[in-house]
């Protein structure tokens, strides 16, 4: 099975009803264009605003319909408003046990991701389309490539897609932005 794993365009927050900026309303346009062509067996977004609306262009273009997976949705860190939040996302990184008040730790946000790929793998899939946010889409990789950690979700982008080939456990990334 192979997921175009896609991290949403650019949005205005961080909210899970934070719109697309312009910018990013344009960015959804030029992915629908990029992805022309593919053929996916189905396409599976988080339920946040920013995640749906980065490929509404491309499903409507082809007549695909979007199902909602809660398991795509963002990891939250901490329910607390942490000025520390990026020293301790990448502390998070290296222990993957550790737990923030109201957060979810590492290990527990790839047991999720982990379920979604299983229930994936069950349904037959040949070619998934997901639409997610940059800390789990960074969990997701890990998970195939194990160098990939905190210093490349520093560096990923809005939108960044990336080609994961589950059965021979290898990442590509196809969008340059």
């Amino acid at each position: 099975m192979k997921i175009t794993a896609i991290r949403h365009c650019k949005a205005d927050g961080q909210e899970s009803h934070a719109a697309l900026t312009a910018e990013g309303e344009q960015q959804a346009i030029e992915l629908a264009d990029f992805l022309v062509g593919q053929h996916f067996d189905c396409v599976i977004s988080s339920p946040f605003k920013r995640a749906i609306d980065s490929i509404k262009p491309f499903v409507e273009l082809n007549k695909h319909s979007i199902l909602i997976d809660d398991r795509l949705s963002e990891r939250i860190l901490s329910a607390d408003n942490d000025p520390n939040w990026r020293d301790n996302l990448e502390r998070t990184y290296t222990e993957e046990h550790l737990k923030f008040p109201g957060g979810e730790s590492t290990f527990e946000a790839k047991q999720r991701i982990s379920s979604f790929i299983k229930e994936l793998q069950k349904k037959s899939y040949q070619s998934v389309l997901i639409v997610t946010h940059g800390n789990l889409l960074s969990l997701m990789i890990n998970l195939y490539d194990t160098s990939f950690g905190f210093k490349e979700w520093e560096v990923l982008t809005n939108p960044d897609v990336f080609l994961i080939d589950v059965s021979l456990k290898d990442v590509s990334k196809l969008w340059v932005s």
